[in-house]
């Protein structure tokens, strides 16, 4: 499957969930474009720019109208809520558990004064970023998902559990 082949399949299951929402007027993109290109963009899991850059160069075709770089991930920050109507259902049997991600090695805490993340523990190793908790059912599909500082405790991620325990 050829990466074209991938984002047109992709476009349409995500076109088939969002015929719901309508385009704003003024908007150029329409809905199911938006959650789109705010998949591929975790998918691709580069920076902006760079994302910018690989998708207007290789692939402005299958999106004539992609706005500016700056007016793109202020619309897929404005609409990141689009995207959760993506997740997988909860089933009886699932896992939840956390994770650390260390953005910055622990020695370089505070050297910037626009650092990103606390100084935490995460198994039992010091870490400076965040705490990622996921939630998954049986098959593997993510059902939820919390973040934190790292240096937050583990029991702050008790309210997912406590949203899904009555859906089951």
């Amino acid at each position: 499957m050829t990466t074209i082949d991938f984002i047109a399949d992709l476009f349409c299951r995500i076109d088939d969930e969002m015929r719901a929402f309508p385009k704003h007027p003024q908007a150029q993109l329409w809905p199911s474009e938006v959650v789109t290109l705010g998949v591929l963009h975790a998918l691709k899991g580069v920076g902006n720019r760079a994302f910018y850059r690989w998708l207007s160069r290789d692939y402005r075709p299958l999106f004539p109208r992609l706005p500016e770089r700056t007016r793109l991930f202020r619309s897929l920050v404005t609409h990141r809520w689009w995207t959760l109507r993506f997740l997988a259902q909860p089933t009886l049997l699932g896992v939840i558990d956390s994770y650390g991600i260390e953005l910055i090695h622990p020695i370089r805490e505070g050297r910037s004064s626009r650092q990103i993340g606390r100084k935490g523990l995460s198994n039992h190793r010091w870490i400076v970023g965040y705490k990622l908790c996921w939630l998954v059912n049986r098959w593997g599909g993510i059902v939820g998902w919390l973040r934190t500082p790292a240096h937050l405790h583990d029991t702050l991620f008790h309210p997912l559990i406590q949203v899904f325990q009555d859906r089951i």
